[in-house]
């Protein structure tokens, strides 16, 4: 039977990746600290047929706990996300994302690992996404000015020319360029692991999420994706405050969609070796998830309200091509954003 660590198993991703583990017959041990900050308990949605390991992905006793006499592959979940709350957090990413993910490596190199591994990565990796002016083509968005957002311009502009520039799908060869501390510790994850292949020959998968969204979302947290802010607000019955213009066009990509690529990635027979988007293809601003989910609920409810006003280290669009992904290892979005909103409106939050 094949065996597989993930890491952060009891999290919002990581628990749906179980899940589908365990329905596909793979014996799964799951090492996640439980943090009080959290997780108030172990959570019931954890399921019965796991191992759990609670330690920190940072102390390298608890991954050689988990490993225990061997593991075939290794799904790199654990994480500090989101925004953050500003500057000051960075100890708390590093530590999380950069030590945790180094600790793991060299404990994998100690047991001489030869499996295969699946990271975490993010969309936030590229900064602001692909653009093109219509003027001057194809270029790099520089990052936005404080006086254009204070002045309520949040669009990219040509360096050039001055013009809005216009988004388009960003593809995995297209330049990194980490714009807040959690990419930075995203993109150094990738990097990391990329070295711990090169000198172990095995593949590792980075896979780049975009937007998740889903059940088991942590609420009310500054460190929550727009998707639970928004449904935290519906759920209080506060009306969700749409920062920017609410233009801002993402992609929302389901939980289960993504645990299906973790799953295909870990399993598929010829193992993929690189980044991959993982995206919905079908790209929605962020109003309009906003009004989907208060739509949802009830019409009567509090309407979104756009707000202006912005955070320093967001950027303005990122949507993805998913076409990678669908060729290297089969994968292909399934959950409508329609189906999938309606479910999230009413889904239980973590």
């Amino acid at each position: 039977m094949v065996r597989v660590l993930v890491t952060g198993g009891a999290g919002f991703i990581g628990s749906h990746v179980v899940d589908q583990l365990v329905e596909h017959g793979v014996e799964v041990v799951v090492l996640d600290s439980l943090a009080v900050d959290v997780h108030p308990g172990e959570p019931a949605y954890l399921h019965p047929e796991v191992r759990l390991v609670r330690g920190d992905v940072a102390d390298e006793r608890a991954w050689r706990l988990a490993i225990g006499d061997g593991v075939d592959a290794v799904c790199h979940q654990a994480a500090r996300v989101g925004l953050g709350v500003d500057f000051g957090d960075v100890r708390r990413y590093v530590a999380d994302n950069d030590v945790g993910t180094a600790v793991g490596l060299g404990v994998l190199h100690d047991v001489g690992f030869t499996g295969r591994m699946v990271l975490a990565s993010s969309m936030v990796v590229y900064g602001e996404g692909r653009y093109r002016c219509d003027e001057h083509g194809p270029m790099r968005a520089p990052p936005r000015e404080v006086g254009d957002l204070d002045a309520g311009r949040y669009d990219p502009r040509c360096p050039r020319c001055g013009h809005d520039l216009s988004w388009a799908p960003v593809s995995e060869s297209d330049p990194v360029d980490p714009r807040n501390v959690y990419a930075a510790t995203k993109l150094h994850q990738e990097h990391l692991c990329e070295a711990f292949a090169r000198h172990h020959d095995v593949a590792v998968a980075a896979l780049r999420y975009h937007n998740v969204y889903g059940p088991r979302m942590p609420r009310d947290t500054p460190y929550a994706g727009v998707a639970s802010i928004f449904r935290s607000a519906v759920e209080s019955g506060r009306a969700p405050v749409v920062l920017e213009d609410g233009r801002q066009m993402r992609d929302f990509v389901h939980v289960r969609d993504v645990a299906r690529a973790n799953v295909a990635a870990l399993l598929t027979d010829r193992p993929h070796h690189g980044p991959l988007n993982i995206a919905s293809g079908h790209p929605h601003t962020v109003a309009e998830l906003a009004d989907a989910l208060v739509d949802a609920v009830d019409g009567n409810a509090l309407r979104p309200v756009v707000a202006g006003g912005y955070r320093l280290g967001d950027v303005r669009h990122v949507v993805a091509s998913p076409e990678a992904a669908k060729s290297a290892i089969g994968f292909r979005a399934e959950v409508s954003f329609a189906d999938g909103v309606a479910e999230f409106a009413t889904a239980a939050l973590r």
